[in-house]
């Protein structure tokens, strides 16, 4: 789940064209995986509409969705991947212990240490879970860590902090942490709150 204009919130994304007829296959992200298209229409990352769901039923792992947009399958098929957004007024204000996944980009991550790790610069979604995407400060090179409670244990929005256990499993080559010792330990859990759109 690529995170641009912090205005908007990532709901769903195209899969591309179901049959000849205009309707599109759409994967949403949304806790309530229908609520992506209650929202109204949805857009681009610049806020641009693309597809303003006129119906939509379920099929497998994702939406069949009759747009108000006439275009060919053609056009849906070149889309498949496009990330769709609402903003972010649209969507209901999250409780205490909740937090929208676009909330966790500009925060630093840490081990459970104290070390800072880097920055958090998107969070991604390749079709299977959330992943964040760390930009580490000793590297040009991003890493990948599993949005679970397992291997992000704490997340404070108030103080900008995420803590990543075992950061170096996911680390190519399984780097050791920033004193030498490996980074493998569990973690105590703590409340993340709520990862979902």
């Amino acid at each position: 789940m690529a995170v641009g204009n912090s205005d908007l919130v990532i709901v769903a994304v195209i899969l591309g064209a179901h049959g000849v007829r205009g309707d599109v296959r759409v994967k949403s992200f949304t806790d309530v995986p229908k609520d992506a298209f209650s929202f109204g229409p949805l857009s681009d990352d610049h806020g641009e509409t693309v597809l303003t769901p006129m119906k939509a039923r379920e099929g497998a792992n994702h939406f069949i969705v009759t747009p108000k947009e006439r275009l060919q399958k053609e056009d849906w098929d070149v889309m498949k991947g496009r990330e769709l957004h609402v903003p972010r007024g649209a969507l209901p204000e999250t409780e205490d212990d909740a937090f929208y996944v676009e909330d966790l980009v500009g925060l630093t991550a840490h081990h459970p240490g104290g070390e800072k790790i880097g920055e958090i610069r998107a969070v991604q979604n390749f079709g299977a879970s959330d992943l964040l995407e760390i930009l580490p400060e000793t590297s040009d090179q991003t890493v990948f860590i599993p949005l679970t409670e397992e291997d992000v244990p704490e997340i404070d929005l108030k103080t900008g902090r995420v803590i990543v256990a075992s950061y170096s499993l996911w680390t190519e080559g399984g780097d050791d942490g920033p004193d030498g010792s490996s980074e493998d330990g569990d973690a105590d859990g703590a409340d993340g709150g709520d990862g979902g759109a």
